[in-house]
């Protein structure tokens, strides 16, 4: 898990500096086309942050709910992600 958290973390400070930059361009009155570039860019790292934390969630808080009988709880947590991730 350490090892996850510090990669994540380490992709989150990258997209935090992408959004800085962002700041940055809408500030300057950049090209719109260049900003919806970024802004892009920005919504690809995030769901590749969100794809990492569900498949360490898979491989050990799903696994270990369901090993101690709790596949209901790990059912409705699923679940719930995978209608937010429809919106």
């Amino acid at each position: 898990m350490k090892k996850n958290k510090n990669r994540l973390s380490r992709r989150l400070k990258i997209i935090e500096g992408q959004v800085r930059g962002l700041q940055a361009l809408v500030n300057k009155g950049a090209y719109c086309i260049d900003v919806i570039t970024q802004t892009s860019a920005v919504k690809q790292a995030l769901s590749g942050v969100e794809d990492a934390l569900m498949e360490g969630h898979l491989s050990h808080c799903v696994l270990d709910q369901v090993k101690s009988g709790q596949g209901a709880k790990a059912r409705q947590e699923i679940m719930k992600v995978y209608k937010l991730k429809r919106k």
